[in-house]
């Protein structure tokens, strides 16, 4: 397995795409009833192979990611040959993952204890798996309206 098993939630969400994804196998429900009472490692081998199959999906079309901590906002886009980051760091005790926080930011973007950052990244061979291992670490896909709103300010 690539990436990680989806959640029972998601496998809920998802049901007619693996009642699909069985049938592209030519496996049937009564098979497939089957295969999770005879057979349960094949059964957990072909929910694995669906997960990687719907992560790589997901990961193809992912064109930005963000990651908030109490003081910094990472924001991304991941372009087809490099990510380019921005970075937002807060320095002071303001924690920008409340609301309260995050409101004062939206109001002092000049203050000097904020700070940019910009830096371009390479990926790595893999770069799904990139994409992957940053949302195991918090970052969540979005419509990159921060990012855009930061480079439109920023450039």
């Amino acid at each position: 397995m690539k990436y990680s098993r989806l959640t029972k939630e998601q496998f809920e969400e998802l049901h007619l795409e693996f009642i699909n994804f069985l049938a592209t196998q030519s496996i049937t429900a009564d098979e497939w009833a089957n295969l999770k009472e005879n057979k349960p490692e094949l059964a957990e081998t072909e929910l694995d192979v669906f997960s990687d199959l719907i992560w790589e999906g997901v990961l193809n079309n992912a064109e930005y990611l963000e990651h908030f901590s109490p003081k910094h906002m990472y924001l991304f886009r991941l372009a087809e040959d490099k990510m380019q980051a921005i970075v937002v760091n807060v320095k002071n005790d303001v924690d920008i993952t409340t609301q309260e926080g995050y409101d004062w930011l939206r109001e002092n973007l000049m203050d000097d204890s904020v700070e940019f950052l910009q830096a371009d990244k390479e990926y790595s061979e893999d770069k799904n798996l990139d994409k992957f291992k940053m949302i195991e670490q918090g970052a969540v896909i979005t419509k990159g309206e921060l990012f855009n709103y930061f480079n439109n300010l920023l450039n």
